[in-house]
Order: C-alpha cells, then sequence, then structure tokens
C-alpha cells in the first residue's frame, strides 16, 4: 500500500522502492536514456494501407485518442553520453505494442536508414507479438524486419534490451536478432504467454520465462535500469 509520486518515480529511473519495475512509456524511457534534447524522431505517421477487419480503423483511432500516439513503436536517433545511435522503442500502451504493417514498416526503416547513416541501433521491445487483427500481414513483418536487421548486422552493432513483456512475433523475429540483447531483470521473455501454454496443456508450468531462465539461452546480460545508459554507453 505505498505510494510514489511522479516525481520520484522519474528520478529513480521508475522503479519504486520494492524493487518494482514500472512500466515506461517512450517519452520517459527517452528521458531516462538519452542526453537532454538529442532525440529525433523518424517516420512518425505511416499510413495503414492493407484491407484492414471491420470495425479495426475505428479501434485504431481509440487507441491514438487513448496515448496520444500514432502507433505502438515509436523510432529516431539521440545521443547517449554524446554517441550518435538510432532507437526504437515499442509502446506497451498502444495495442500492447503489437507488430501489425506499419510497426514492421517503422522498424524495418529505422535498421534501413541505420545502415544508411552507418548508425549503431539500440531498440526496446515490449510485445504481445503479432498484431492478430492484421492476419497474415502481421505475420510477414517477422521475416521483413529479421532480414532488415540483418543486412545491418553486417555492418553495424545492433543492441536489443527487453522490457516487459517480449512474447510471440517479436521473440520469434528481430527481439532477438541483436548483436548484443540485454535485459531488465524479472522481465517475461518468451513465446506464447504461460496463460496461453497452461489454457492449452492443462497443466501448471514453472517458472521459466523470465530473463533470467533466458540468460542462459539468449540473453548476454541482465541489466538494472539505472545501469543501462552506462552500459550502452560502453558497449
Amino acid at each position: 500500500k505505498l505510494t510514489f509520486d511522479g516525481a520520484s518515480l522519474g528520478g529513480g529511473a521508475y522503479v519504486a522502492l520494492v524493487r518494482r519495475y514500472m512500466r515506461m512509456t517512450s517519452d520517459e524511457r527517452i528521458d531516462d536514456l538519452l542526453d537532454a534534447g538529442t532525440f529525433q524522431e523518424w517516420g512518425r505517421a505511416i499510413e495503414q494501407t492493407d484491407p484492414p477487419l471491420p470495425g479495426y480503423l475505428d479501434k485504431l483511432e481509440a487507441q491514438r485518442g487513448k496515448t496520444g500516439l500514432e502507433e505502438g513503436v515509436r523510432t529516431g536517433q539521440g545521443s547517449i553520453a554524446g554517441l550518435k545511435c538510432a532507437i526504437g522503442i515499442m509502446e506497451s500502451t498502444f495495442f500492447m505494442g503489437s507488430m501489425g504493417s506499419v510497426v514492421g514498416e517503422k522498424v524495418t526503416r529505422l535498421f534501413e536508414r541505420a545502415t544508411a547513416e552507418h548508425l549503431p541501433v539500440i531498440i526496446f521491445t515490449a510485445s504481445g507479438g503479432a498484431r492478430m487483427q492484421e492476419g497474415l500481414v502481421s505475420l510477414m513483418q517477422m521475416a521483413k524486419t529479421s532480414c532488415a536487421i540483418e543486412r545491418l548486422l553486417r555492418r553495424i552493432a545492433v543492441h536489443l534490451g527487453h522490457h516487459h513483456p517480449t512474447t510471440g512475433g517479436v521473440t520469434a523475429s528481430f527481439a532477438m536478432d541483436g548483436d548484443i540483447i540485454l535485459a531488465e531483470p524479472k522481465r517475461s521473455i518468451g513465446f506464447a504467454g504461460q496463460r496461453v501454454i497452461r489454457d492449452t496443456i492443462r497443466q501448471e508450468l514453472p517458472e521459466f520465462q523470465t530473463a533470467e531462465f533466458a540468460l542462459e539461452l539468449v540473453i548476454d546480460a541482465i541489466v538494472e535500469r539505472q545501469d543501462l545508459r552506462a552500459t550502452l554507453a560502453i558497449s
């Protein structure tokens, strides 16, 4: 039953005194990570062009009105300790950061522009996976983003940081494709969520979809949030 004011949470990287990592919006992540005033957004508005399911465009507009965001990821460039980089931050507040055609296109363009401008990429993943409302078009983004990051990896480093949670088609594509993969403590990382698996096989599962479990398999390091900026600056 503790309460915290916004200023104290922001000054402590949105980690409560009980070591609970709170979800951060893209604005909060930018303010916490990048040098002040260096963020320049790329491709803010990309039009949704694929044939929608009935009512989907209305739901998109409702999300935009609720969050003030255009889509489930923001991309751009900024600096960390004076070092210029491209950055992408997925928005868990927008359809749980799910990857539809616009999200896939923005992530792909991030990688392509970083390749052209010889910039390292830092991308924070937080996603429920492929956006089911877009069907196969959503699943196609897995291949598209993976191809774009592969072209980038031939020349420039990519850091991927997982915040809470990263699952589904994003885990199965670009979220696991980086040179260096970092995660905050106790983040949820997996493909199908535990509830989905439990409801499918009708069995209780041990805790395995965590950053600590993934450290033995796919994660390079677990980094406390307050140490993340310094870790990225030196790596």
